[in-house]
């Protein structure tokens, strides 16, 4: 691929845009569903350790690969590392975010479902027990899903085909502070119900009886999914990004980002789980339960409902772009014709590759992958394996391919890093974030 000839028309664009990658499904729909299943609170302490810690050393170590090179996923590991195998960070990222997006558009299915059931009055003034049979039966019915599934892989892979930092970046700058709003809205009403602060205990006081070899590496592989990190989709976004902006502040602002957004998406989600008592480790149908029963109890409920699930989906898409971009990068090779057949082609087949977990609650309920539906397969394998193992790749390959002084002088343009900071950054990337990951993959491998 030549060199990027998009960019970015400004730091803020660019940070609403990569938070708008990782800010989608990550903490919106799983992060609520992932605590609930692992211990509330201490998860949410242990998630925020792995992202502060490994999460942010190795988003900046994608950024200074990406802003370096200016070329795309694989061919910036070529340029950095030539004539070896180092490039295959990059192949392995495309694998995982063709496997991501496949299950991902699933949920994308969904949620155009509830949008299109919320504007025709279907969800208007259910009880909370019918609120569940009318998701259960909504995400077993064959037809319904797949075809909403390629409805949302229709619309990802359009706006792809036609160049994404435009749409993306304008689209961004107003949805993305849209979606606060909403959340915050959400919240004041969330946390008054009766019985909420049962559910605020639960997200925020860390009970460390709770704590399980699978309850951190769940919460490893939710600050890589929440943060995109691992499969080299911040290596494309960085690339378009001028040699003028400040790295290690743009990825403090998307951590940040994505922990304010996991704290307002628990502090919404879990009051009303207590209130409405329900379970909270109520798995992937979370949201689509609860959200509804909290919107039900408000004024004007259901157009609050439909903005937030319009807004929910711009989320949702932002991320779907970015995955699909990743593959069809390298195809391209800055070519549009090229760029528009290779969207269609890839998304298509992500598509095909995805019916199995858009089925996994219906037809093909009885079909387990170890003892996990097809839907929660691809997601364990994705989030607990596939991300770590890049992450694990990138945390090897930053150090050993490019020397520090490089590396300071990738950071510190555009910024004025001090010395301790970035030698503190180094020793977390080149020694905390390898022995974390292996350490906790060999826990759950039973070999410690």
């Amino acid at each position: 691929m030549s060199n990027n000839v998009e960019q970015w028309s400004s730091k803020l664009a660019f940070i609403l845009a990569a938070a708008g990658s990782a800010i989608g499904l990550g903490a919106i729909w799983k992060f609520p569903y992932v605590a609930g299943t692992s211990g509330g609170g201490i998860f949410f302490l242990i998630f925020i350790l792995f992202t502060v810690l490994v999460g942010l050393p190795l988003l900046l170590g994608e950024f200074i690969i990406g802003r370096s090179t200016q070329k795309d996923a694989i061919q910036s590991y070529k340029q950095i590392a030539p004539n070896s195998l180092w490039h295959n960070i990059g192949r392995l990222g495309i694998i995982t975010c063709f496997i991501l997006l496949s299950f991902y558009s699933v949920v994308g299915g969904w949620i155009l479902i509830y949008i299109f059931k919320g504007i025709t009055g279907e969800l208007s003034g259910l009880t909370e027990q019918q609120y569940s049979e009318l998701f259960n039966q909504s995400i077993s019915n064959p037809s319904m899903t797949i075809f909403a599934q390629l409805l949302f892989m229709a619309i990802t892979i359009f706006i792809v085909s036609k160049g994404v930092s435009n749409g993306i970046e304008k689209a961004s700058q107003f949805m993305m502070p849209a979606l606060f709003i909403l959340f915050i809205v959400l919240i004041i009403r969330s946390v008054t119900l009766d019985g909420a602060m049962e559910g605020i205990i639960f997200f925020l006081k860390p009970d460390f009886s709770n704590i399980t070899s699978e309850t951190i590496l769940y919460a490893m592989g939710q600050s890589f999914f929440a943060l995109s990190v691992g499969v080299s989709v911040m290596v494309t976004y960085s690339s378009y990004l001028s040699k003028k902006e400040n790295l290690p502040q743009s990825a403090i602002s998307i951590v940040v980002l994505n922990l304010l957004v996991a704290l307002l998406a628990g502090l919404a989600i879990f009051p009303a789980v207590f209130s409405f008592d329900l379970a909270p480790d109520a798995g992937p149908v979370l949201l689509f339960n609860v959200l509804p029963t909290v919107f039900n109890q408000m004024p004007f409920g259901m157009f609050f409902l439909i903005a937030f699930l319009l807004l929910f989906l711009f989320a949702t898409l932002t991320s779907a772009f970015s995955m699909l971009e990743i593959i069809v990068a390298p195809l391209a090779k800055g070519n549009e014709a090229k760029r528009k057949k290779f969207s269609w082609i890839i998304g298509l087949c992500i598509f095909i590759f995805g019916i199995p977990s858009t089925l996994s609650y219906g037809v093909l309920s009885d079909v387990l992958i170890f003892d996990k539906s097809i839907f929660d397969a691809a997601d364990f394998l994705v989030s607990n394996i596939l991300m770590p193992l890049g992450a694990l790749f990138i945390a090897l390959f930053v150090p050993a391919k490019i020397s520090k002084e490089m590396l300071f002088h990738e950071v510190t343009q555009g910024s004025k890093l001090s010395k301790k900071v970035f030698a503190c950054w180094y020793f977390l990337l080149k020694y905390i974030a390898p022995i974390v990951i292996i350490v906790v993959f060999l826990d759950v491998l039973g070999i410690l």
